[in-house]
């Protein structure tokens, strides 16, 4: 299954992890934001650990950062969709 699928999947969950002024400029329909720094505080609030969970950031390097950190904390279903404008194109807009 390529990522565009997973996105539009229900139960899937999509995470901005830019800082919320980055957040409030653009994003994507739907995601939540939680910020690389506070992603291990909102853990405990995502689904099953083995949905899927897709993050994005500006540019792929924080996104990557949070998808690593979700696997290393048990997540086993989680992609990262590289910067805002890659997501975007998976979704349709942002």
């Amino acid at each position: 299954m390529d990522l565009t699928s997973i996105i539009r999947q229900p139960g899937t969950r999509i995470i901005d992890v830019r800082e919320p002024y980055e957040y409030e400029e653009r994003h994507i329909p739907g995601a939540a934001n939680i910020p690389l720094a506070s992603l291990l505080d909102h853990m405990q609030d995502f689904q099953e650990k083995g949905s899927p969970v897709v993050v994005y950031c500006d540019g792929g390097t924080r996104g990557k950062q949070a998808a690593l950190l979700l696997q290393v904390n048990g997540f086993q279903a989680v992609y990262n969709a590289g910067g805002l404008a890659d997501a975007a194109r998976m979704v349709g807009g942002a």
